[in-house]
């Protein structure tokens, strides 16, 4: 058995013979390699990745003595890839868990039954390192682990995603070296890492070896000030070393032309300090990234640091950068790969910051913890405001007993045992980031209550760096922590409403600006309230934006057995406790295919706002909602349509209009008499110039406007001979003729039942009326009460059916019915009228009483099935994606054509989905025209899928959904909106279906499209 000083659970040790913390940086051997920015040309940097030898055990109890042996045979054990988790390769249980610890809560105590991995590696060592002192660093190991050198103990460190450095000098030698990991599943930091994610093990981030001089430059701190505005910036170098020695600096801007340099003399402390001072300089924003870089040259070591000069101050209850008040247009980002769980690739971060940059987005919240330096590194290249958030969470302490407990939760931030580990997470990070431009807010964590340790963190790192404000949400009020706030610099809340937040702007007795670190919460078919919340933050200085809960869903491939592959969340794995599919809560899937809600946020918070000033005459006004940029680098398109023909169409360069200002621009387009058809103007705004992030001509705006025109001339009729109706019932059916179509009724339910025209049969099943819709994840809080009103198994109850012949020669059939289910009282009454002409149009009426004292309804409308083959879709309305009543900022007027399959939406958890709000008329047909069309006098809802709403219900996962070889049809008065109420607040009042009358009117006709639209 192994004998083992048992740290993991010592709050007096968080680490033996760890290395101070200190900046990111790799040496390099000279100016050039430097230059490059890839650790691979250093001649000091040797990486370790690749395929370590590893065992796991169940338990740290079965984990042999010696195992870290020099001469240890390892030859049976397995390879495993560094880095990974070990959770993803086959080893130990995958566990999704919000808020509950995945162990019993015994502060600082974890289970006996400590899973542990042991890993051993082989590497040689040049024989040009010989005179170096030589390190280890570990930029990631969940949760702790002990490192042993050529079967020397060398260390020990805990803090999961915080880098951890020790130098081995002593015990490497020249030639072949081993190093032997043991590390363990839970320690007494774990306490501190209860954050809502999968829960990961293992050497997850980059592990590499470090040579560097006897006497080196050990930390950097790169202070600027500004003088006279910002026409001179002053950089203060702080420099920290090993010893004395002389330090040459040389600044270069992005050219690399040299623009500023300085030299200094370390004192016998290892302390010194270099000056550059540089006139004019380019200021960095999330807009323009600009960066300088800075060369430091010591002995044989040349060191590099990006440069971004900017100003991050908080005043007048607003957010500055550079002296200008700025939103935070932000989400919150998890590591999460659906292969490689928390081990991110390089390439998978760019991809990540280019769909952000693609969607308007200027800042990330990295939740809750650190994200890798490579991912820093990015965020200043590509141009990001980050709020750096301390791995620290202690949300499981709140329900540890009985039921939530508000004083539980505050516990471990209370208690002066844990100040020491507290302080650790956010001096790592500091230390580690306070260079990067890119940082904008230091967090003290989340959702960990707030007691005397945030405050020691927050006073700690405003004496270390004063030049950053300070954030931390669970000092919010709600939270009934302490009192005192005083240390951190904005106002931060999670969920809360816009009413709510509208009234602390308009208090004048807050005096901090308000930073919604999460809102909107994103879960599935979701979010819904974007709109709202950009109005208010653009309408109030002293809102100054949020970051939206999440950016991806945490799902994990997997394939089922007919090999279908299908993202798996908490449960799938026989994890318990388990928060089930509340990972699956982001605006892009796992394998970053944007979902609509992404859409939603882009153009809600898109760069260019557009009012009308005179449609007739083309003059709008644009509003510049960029922060430091004009809008000379857009064009603008514009086109002029007649449903969906483009009548006019032309470009332009958008003017030079400054940030946060407003200017008048004409549109060259022209309205005549004769334009009796022109009815819609779309202008589109894209980059004239190739970006890091978009090709030239990507959109990032537009906006759309019906067009001031006489009212169209009635479309002319399809020919139809002179033929009359004939009507007669047979048993319980009332069959309608006409000309070349037959329908009929079924008079027990008053409902259609069949149509045909010209023998093509377009119905598979009857008409229904219907009030349920699959739940989508916002409706968490809602469902329970639409599935004790019944509103899943509502039926319908058909009082009484009548039928006549008009004058005209028209067929009325009128019903009388009710919707209920068993045991519950009647839900609604309703009476419906369908009128059948002789052109064969069929126009229903349908009007509704909702019963008093019942949970809004998810939605009502009719339903159709339609045959096999059915699969054309053709629609005038809002396109070509998915929309709702409250999701719908990211969609267009037109005209669309598409296959069923391509209004799909493919959740992970299905849910409703692929309905287009505010359609005109809809066309469902064959691939040979022939099918059927859906028109109104007022917009309506309309959806065609291959699924019903019972089987998206039923289904947990994707591949639990067996795709109908009908086609069904939806056509909704209205459908409730989409919000965010699976955390957020609850579905604004005008977005429920919550009218306890109405109305519903459409007209259902056979065609054979391509002779007849």
């Amino acid at each position: 058995m192994l004998n083992l000083n048992r740290y993991w659970e010592n709050l007096d040790v968080l680490q033996v013979n760890r290395e101070a913390a200190r900046a990111h940086y790799i040496p390099y051997g000279e100016m050039e390699g430097a230059s490059s920015g890839k650790r691979g040309y250093s001649p000091y940097y040797q990486l370790l990745n690749g395929a370590w030898k590893f065992q796991y055990y169940s338990s740290i109890a079965d984990v042999p003595a010696g195992f870290y042996g020099e001469h240890t045979n390892t030859q049976l054990w397995d390879d495993l890839i560094v880095p990974s988790c070990w959770q993803m390769q086959g080893y130990d249980q995958r566990h999704y868990t919000n808020l509950n610890y995945p162990f019993n809560v015994d502060p600082p105590f974890v289970p006996a039954s400590n899973p542990a991995g042991t890993y051993v590696r082989e590497f040689n060592i040049a024989d040009d390192w010989e005179a170096k002192e030589k390190y280890v660093v570990f930029e990631g190991v969940n949760s702790c682990f002990y490192l042993w050198v050529n079967g020397e103990f060398a260390g020990y460190s805990q803090g999961s995603r915080i880098p951890a450095e020790f130098n081995i000098s002593s015990q490497l030698r020249p030639g072949k070296n081993r190093m032997a990991v043991l590390v363990l599943k839970w320690c007494d930091g774990s306490y501190l890492e209860d954050q809502d994610a999968w829960r990961y093990t293992g050497i997850f981030r980059d592990v590499y070896l470090l040579a560097r001089d006897r006497v080196h430059v050990r930390d950097v701190f790169n202070r600027q000030t500004f003088e006279e505005g910002y026409a001179k910036a002053v950089l203060t170098t702080e420099i920290e070393t090993t010893g004395s020695t002389a330090v040459a600096g040389e600044l270069k801007d992005a050219e690399g032309r040299t623009v500023a340099s300085a030299n200094a003399v370390i004192d016998g402390k290892g302390k010194g300090t270099l000056t550059f001072e540089l006139e004019q300089p380019k200021l960095w924003n999330a807009e323009q990234p600009y960066l300088y870089q800075l060369y430091l040259t010591s002995g044989e070591e040349v060191l590099r640091f990006p440069v971004g000069f900017r100003e991050i101050k908080v005043a007048d209850g607003q957010f500055f950068v550079n002296g200008q008040s700025i939103k935070l247009k932000g989400v919150n980002r998890h590591d999460s790969h659906p292969e490689l769980g928390q081990t991110i690739p390089v390439k998978h971060m760019i991809q990540d910051l280019v769909l952000m940059k693609q969607h308007n987005i200027n800042t990330i919240r990295t939740a809750h913890y650190p994200n890798a330096s490579r991912f820093m590194e990015l965020c200043d290249e590509y141009g990001f405001y980050v709020i750096d958030e301390a791995d620290l969470e202690t949300h499981g302490m709140g329900i540890a007993g009985p039921d939530w407990n508000q004083k539980s939760v505050h516990r471990l931030s209370a208690s002066p045992e844990w100040r020491e580990a507290y302080l650790d997470r956010i001096m790592r990070v500091v230390e580690r980031d306070k260079n990067h431009p890119c940082v904008v807010m230091w967090s003290l964590g989340n959702e960990s209550g707030y007691g005397a340790n945030h405050i020691a963190m927050a006073e700690w790192t405003r004496e270390r760096d004063g030049s950053i404000p300070i954030h931390y949400e669970g000092a919010a009020p709600i939270n009934e922590g302490l009192t005192d706030t005083a240390c951190l610099d904005v106002e931060s809340r999670m969920y809360t409403s816009v009413p709510d937040i509208v009234a602390y702007a308009t208090d004048e007795n807050n005096s901090k600006p308000l930073f919604m670190c999460e809102y909107s919460h994103a879960m599935g078919q979701g979010p819904g309230d974007l709109r709202e919340y950009w109005e208010a933050f653009y309408r109030h200085p002293k809102l100054i934006g949020g970051c939206v809960w999440e950016w991806c869903d945490h799902g994990i491939l997997q394939h089922a057995e007919d090999g279908s592959p299908y993202y798996a969340y908490g449960g799938d794995f026989g994890d318990s406790p388990n928060d089930k599919h509340f990972c699956i809560d982001g605006l892009v899937s796992p394998d970053r295919k944007p979902h609509t809600g992404l859409l939603e946020l882009k153009y809600v918070m898109a760069p260019v706002g557009v009012k009308v000033l005179d449609l007739q005459q083309g003059v709008f006004e644009l509003e510049n909602r960029y922060d430091f940029v004009d809008l000379s680098h857009l064009e603008l398109y514009w086109k002029v349509e007649s449903h969906g023909s483009v009548i006019q169409q032309g470009r332009m360069t958008a003017p030079n209009i400054a940030p946060h200002c407003a200017d008048k621009v004409s549109i060259p387009y022209q309205l005549k008499q004769a334009d009796r058809d022109v009815n819609l103007l779309t202008l589109s705004f894209k980059l004239k110039e190739e970006t890091s992030w978009a090709e030239s001509g990507y959109e990032l705006a537009f906006a759309q406007f019906e067009l001031p025109v006489p009212q169209t001339a009635p479309q002319k009729a399809v020919f139809r001979p002179k033929h009359p109706l004939h009507a007669a019932e047979q048993g319980q059916l009332l069959q309608v003729e006409g000309f070349d179509f037959c329908y009929s009724f079924n008079l027990a339910t008053g409902m259609l039942q069949s149509i045909e025209r010209n023998g093509v049969a377009m119905l598979s099943a009857p008409a229904q009326y219907k009030i349920w819709r699959a739940p989508i994840d916002n409706d968490m809080q809602i469902r329970d009460k639409w599935q004790d009103a019944g509103y899943d198994r509502a039926v319908m109850k058909t009082y009484r059916t009548d039928w006549n012949q008009q004058a005209d020669g028209s067929i009325h059939v009128e019903s009388s019915f009710s919707m209920g289910a068993v045991g519950k009282f009647v839900l609604l009454h309703g009476k419906a009228v369908w009128k059948i002409s002789a052109t064969g149009e069929m126009a229903m009426k349908t009007e509704i009483k909702i019963a008093e004292d019942q949970p809004f309804l998810p939605r009502f409308g009719l339903q159709l099935v339609l045959p096999q083959g059915m699969e054309q879709i053709e629609y005038e309305g809002l396109g070509p994606d998915e929309s709702y009543i409250d999701k719908r900022q990211y969609v267009r007027q037109g005209r669309f054509h598409m296959t069923v399959n391509d209004m799909f939406e493919n959740y992970v958890m299905p849910q409703e989905n692929g309905s287009r709000y505010g359609t005109k008329w809809a066309i469902a047909a064959n691939s040979q025209g022939m099918g059927l069309r859906f028109g109104a006098a007022d917009p309506f809802s309309f959806n065609a899928s291959h699924f019903t709403p019972e089987d998206l219900t039923a289904a947990m996962h994707t591949c639990e959904l067996k795709a109908r070889k009908e086609t069904i049809i939806h056509l909704d008065y209205k459908m409730s909106g989409a919000g965010s109420n699976s955390c957020g607040p609850e579905l604004l009042p005008e977005y429920q279906l919550k009218d306890q009358a109405f109305a519903f009117e459409l007209t259902i006709r056979p065609i054979f499209s391509e002779d007849e639209q």
